[in-house]
């Protein structure tokens, strides 16, 4: 081996694996503070690409979600309504029995009337007031809702159900006679009938909606784990790799110190 003191081949090694130490220490240190060992293309960029595509099918899954949670609140709030209305119904079933009875004074028979319509509006009151995020499933004249079910743009489609006191039938009943009362009796009875189809419906739709959001949710868990196997960081190995590499460094930067000195050693040669 030539000895020079122009080039110092011990110290252009040393310094070049010290470099390269810090190097991996710096990329160990980016792993540790992101919680990831892919963090920009030029770790990987083919695993980045599929995480990248991963992440965006996991987002648009969330977005379905988030507008299966807001149909899902619309159809809680008419079913809530509609269950209420439902209960009012049998209310008015029964002033409609009583209002049938033969004998019955006018003075009783209006009291009773002035019951039956106070409860109809009262439907009709809860009817109007069934709205959440500008739908009223249940209102007179609603739309079906079409509900986004996948990022591919499927929909489910939650039907309108006219729980008014006009979709009922009850606006012409009245209990002011004997003879309205029986007819009255008869419209109450298909009304029931009615609104619990209606409900049957609106309730299908609601465990059709809660279905398919548990589904999704269960999907993008495992979209979620596999993104994470992909791209995060084993914090205990990457520990071990900081530790590995800060020893790596000390020993380095001795080697390069031994390498720097070895031209002095050289004035020996001349006797100095």
């Amino acid at each position: 081996m030539v000895n020079s003191i122009n080039t110092n081949t011990g110290a252009m090694s040393s310094l070049q694996r010290l470099s390269e130490t810090r190097s991996s220490m710096n990329k160990t240190q980016s792993h540790i503070s992101t919680g990831k060992k892919v963090n920009s293309p030029k770790d990987d960029a083919a695993t980045l690409a599929i995480a990248q595509q991963l992440m965006g099918t996991f987002s648009g899954t969330e977005a379905v979600r988030d507008g299966l949670d807001r149909a899902t609140a619309t159809v809680d709030v008419a079913l809530a309504a509609g269950q209420s209305a439902s209960d009012i119904l049998v209310e008015m079933k029964g002033l409609a029995v009583q209002a049938s009875q033969e004998g019955l004074d006018q003075s009783s028979r209006d009291a009773l009337n002035s019951a039956f319509s106070a409860l109809r509006e009262q439907i009709a009151s809860i009817n109007n007031s069934a709205e959440f995020g500008g739908s009223n499933l249940i209102a007179a004249g609603a739309a079906n809702q079409e509900i986004l079910s996948d990022e591919n743009g499927a929909r489910i489609t939650v039907a309108a159900q006219d729980l008014s006191t006009a979709g009922l039938g009850l606006d012409s009943l009245a209990l002011d006679s004997a003879g309205n009362a029986a007819s009255a009796l008869s419209a109450m009875d298909a009304a029931i009938a009615d609104a619990s189809a209606k409900m049957a419906d609106l309730g299908s739709s609601a465990k059709r909606l809660e279905t398919h959001n548990e589904l999704l949710g269960v999907q993008n868990d495992t979209l979620r784990a596999g993104i994470g196997n992909l791209v995060d960081a084993d914090m205990a190995a990457e520990s071990a790799a900081l530790q590995s590499n800060q020893i790596k460094e000390s020993l380095g930067i001795v080697s390069l110190a031994i390498a720097n000195a070895a031209p002095s050693r050289m004035l020996a040669l001349f006797g100095g």
